[in-house]
């Protein structure tokens, strides 16, 4: 009950419901109790016609009485339902059995016109009628059969709205959840959206009442979309106005190594060339990120997953070989990608960068590009510690890096793969390449296909 409470404090649809069901069955039970009562009145109504006819009969044929024998039956003759005709005056010798079938002890002082009186213990409704020859008939007939009768017809006049009560609630349910159904609808789009979709959303097909909620969202989503991008240029900046002093101190310290030091020197000159060299890396990353996040407009033309391989194993196969880790390709099967070449380029080198300084020295990294699901699937498998199951989501958070790590990085290679995959619609997943020794990192992109 607590729970059917809250869901009513806090769904629309709900109450809504609740209220136009409540309502219905007010204005059912109202109308029903008013059809039930002009159909029981009604019946009554046609039965004391009914009573009238007989009297009209009666005259107009100008039929004889002859009341029946007691020992007499007739086939066919219902007690309950039985009509008795009799003259008036009769009812002074009539005997006090009404069930014999013969006249009823009525009193002879009997205005003309229809009355209910109790004879011998029974309601009867008694029709009076003075002929044109100034005797005077009577016809009736027991309450009870009439009143059987007419409840009858009122519960049969009252049963489309017992039929058609349950198919009306059930109409309303379907019409409160069509009408709701664009809300639902825009919810669930929003709920798909990437964390850089930033746009308006469409208010032109929503209703009025819903429109101006969704005006404030667009002019929200505004608001953020324009922090997020100065966040953007701000990092973009600062990487640029960084780039210069970064490579005037790199450029002295090289002229500074052809220098006569001592060994303590020298040796201190090369960490502070790794220092600015680290430096250099962090900067370019930072640019990097901030290419990827940005709302680019994806490129038409299709580019080829291969090609791309062989540039960055040509960049890095240096990096490999010093590890002596094999790196290379598998599958000879080349696809076709929609995106844009920077972005594919800076994807595919995150990913093999990252697996080349986590893989140990003389192991494995293999790139493979394949169909599957009818789009393109692109993996990149290592031989190194892979990454545990709680940490795959924080490693996409810019500069997490995973505990224990000895590697050098700036933490934002995996950032950078997952902004491009969501711009480009990619979908990410990683795993174990050894699943039951928890070993090697599987990372595979899922596009959909695109024609060369």
């Amino acid at each position: 009950m607590d729970g059917f409470k809250k869901r009513l404090s806090e769904s629309v649809q709900l109450r809504l419901s609740v209220a136009l069901s409540l309502a219905i069955l007010v204005v059912a039970l109202l109308a029903g109790v008013f059809a039930f009562v002009s159909a029981f009145d009604e019946a009554l109504e046609m039965q004391d016609n009914t009573l009238y006819q007989v009297a009209v009969l009666f005259e107009r044929q100008q039929m004889t009485l002859a009341y029946p024998l007691p020992e007499r039956a007739i086939v066919g003759d219902d007690e309950e339902s039985r009509v008795v005709v009799q003259y008036l005056d009769d009812g002074s010798h009539a005997p006090a059995d009404v069930e014999s079938g013969g006249p009823l002890p009525l009193p002879a002082t009997l205005a003309d016109g229809l009355s209910t009186l109790t004879v011998a213990g029974e309601p009867f409704r008694v029709l009076v009628r003075t002929l044109g020859n100034a005797r005077r008939i009577a016809v009736a007939q027991e309450t009870g059969i009439r009143d059987k009768d007419a409840r009858e017809s009122a519960w049969r006049g009252l049963l489309p709205f017992l039929i058609l009560f349950p198919v009306l609630l059930l109409v309303v349910a379907d019409l409160l959840r069509k009408l709701f159904r664009p809300i639902v609808v825009l919810a669930g789009e929003i709920d798909q959206r990437g964390e850089q979709e930033l746009h308006a959303i469409d208010e032109q097909h929503l209703p009025a009442e819903v429109r101006p909620f969704v005006l404030a969202i667009n002019r929200l989503l505004g608001r953020v979309a324009q922090s997020m991008d100065s966040q953007r240029r701000f990092v973009a900046d600062a990487a640029h106005e960084l780039r210069s002093p970064l490579t005037a101190l790199s450029l002295q310290a090289e002229r500074l190594a052809a220098a006569d030091m001592s060994n303590l020197a020298r040796e201190r000159l090369f960490t502070l060339r790794r220092g600015i060299e680290r430096g250099k890396s962090l900067i370019e990353q930072l640019l990097a990120l901030a290419t990827a996040q940005a709302n680019a407009t994806p490129s038409g033309a299709a580019v080829s997953v291969h090609a791309v391989y062989r540039r960055v194993l040509e960049d890095l196969l240096p990096l490999a070989e010093l590890k002596q880790i094999d790196i290379g390709v598998e599958g000879s099967e080349d696809l076709y990608l929609a995106l844009d070449e920077i972005d594919l380029l800076a994807l595919v080198r995150n990913l093999v960068d990252n697996a080349i300084r986590y893989t140990p020295v003389g192991g494995r990294v293999d790139l493979s590009v394949t169909r599957e699901q009818g789009g393109v699937l692109l993996q990149v498998k290592d031989s190194g510690p892979g990454i545990a199951v709680e940490e795959r989501e924080r490693v996409f958070d810019p500069f997490y890096r995973s505990l224990g790590s000895q590697e050098v990085g700036s933490g934002l290679g995996l950032s950078i793969v997952k902004a491009i995959a969501e711009r480009t619609g990619a979908r990410i997943r990683l795993a174990y390449c050894d699943e039951p020794a928890q070993r090697g990192l599987c990372v595979a992109l899922w596009w959909r296909l695109a024609t060369a």
